[in-house]
């Protein structure tokens, strides 16, 4: 017997005088509430309602009980209440600051369907970690090296003038006995990629190539690094979907491949478990997994600078 059940049947009818118009109130059916009642009735082993006359009324055994009965369906509806408002208490998730704002709202909106209220804080790779390690986030997309990572997003470099070939070699930035006094083209790393994976990986091909040190530099924010690609002829360190929201042209580099590696740091592991299976295609969206780039080109090909 569902003894809650049979107690929301059994309030509504002593509430209402009639099995009809309780059952009415209660949204069941009449015969549902008449047979749960006398589950009910016959649980106890004592009539709740004397049924000889035309209105139904409570024995002195159903007085006794109502009580009781009304107690435990408000204690029912008070859990139901709090259990929704638990599923929509905002779990705050700390994102790369990259993530573009349409992405991100399309995040929020698919965690919604999954009955997940998301509160996202943007943030660069070190807060983010440090917010995942002093739990002031439930989790956090933090930045690791490829191996093995959930998501997986292939860098390049990106300028304001399309390349003639299809990949860039980071060798062809080297000034030429001509160009000696000519000022040298830089490759800027954003941010987001001033980890050791992917940092120190460039620092070593630009010390491999020949490359001048002011050649590589890491910019305090996208905005800045951005900034000096569209006004010359510099190349920024990216995604391919951060080239085209940046109306840059991107190609892979032709020395070697450079990735960014993420996953779910949480305080729990069914937290980042969570995220990772429900989540899984709509986060690689947000930080740039793409089949396809307006600018991006053919990967195939003979590379120049």
């Amino acid at each position: 017997m569902d003894l809650v059940r049979a107690c929301e049947a059994f309030v509504a009818v002593s509430g209402h005088g009639s099995f009809t118009v309780g059952a009415a109130a209660a949204g069941m059916p009449q015969s549902v509430v008449s047979r749960r009642i006398a589950a009910l009735e016959e649980h106890f082993g004592s009539k709740l309602f004397d049924r000889s006359s035309r209105n139904v009324t409570l024995t002195p055994f159903g007085r006794d009980m109502l009580s009781s009965a009304r107690r435990l369906v408000e204690l029912v509806e008070a859990m139901e209440h709090d259990a929704e408002c638990a599923k929509r208490r905002r779990f705050r998730l700390a994102v790369p600051a990259v993530s573009a704002p349409r992405r991100l709202a399309g995040l929020v909106a698919e965690a919604r369907r999954h009955d997940l209220n998301l509160a996202l804080h943007t943030a660069g790779p070190g807060e983010r970690a440090a917010l995942a390690r002093t739990l002031e986030v439930r989790a956090a997309i933090v930045s690791v090296p490829p191996d093995g990572a959930p998501w997986r997003i292939p860098l390049g470099l990106a300028g304001s003038a399309e390349p003639a070939g299809q990949t860039i070699y980071v060798e062809n930035l080297r000034a030429g006995r001509a160009g000696r006094n000519a000022r040298r083209r830089r490759v800027w790393i954003q941010p987001e990629d001033d980890v050791p994976h992917v940092r120190d990986r460039v620092i070593r091909l630009r010390d491999g190539v020949g490359l001048q040190p002011a050649q590589v530099v890491v910019s305090a924010s996208l905005v800045d690094a951005a900034a000096e690609v569209l006004g010359s002829a510099d190349l920024l360190l990216c995604s391919a979907v951060q080239a085209d929201e940046l109306g840059l042209y991107w190609r892979p580099i032709g020395e070697l491949e450079l990735v960014r590696g993420y996953d779910v740091e949480a305080g729990l592991r069914e937290d980042a478990q969570r995220i990772r299976t429900l989540l899984l295609a709509t986060i690689g969206r947000c930080l740039g997994m793409s089949d396809h780039g307006s600018r991006s080109g053919d990967v195939s090909g003979d590379g120049e600078a």
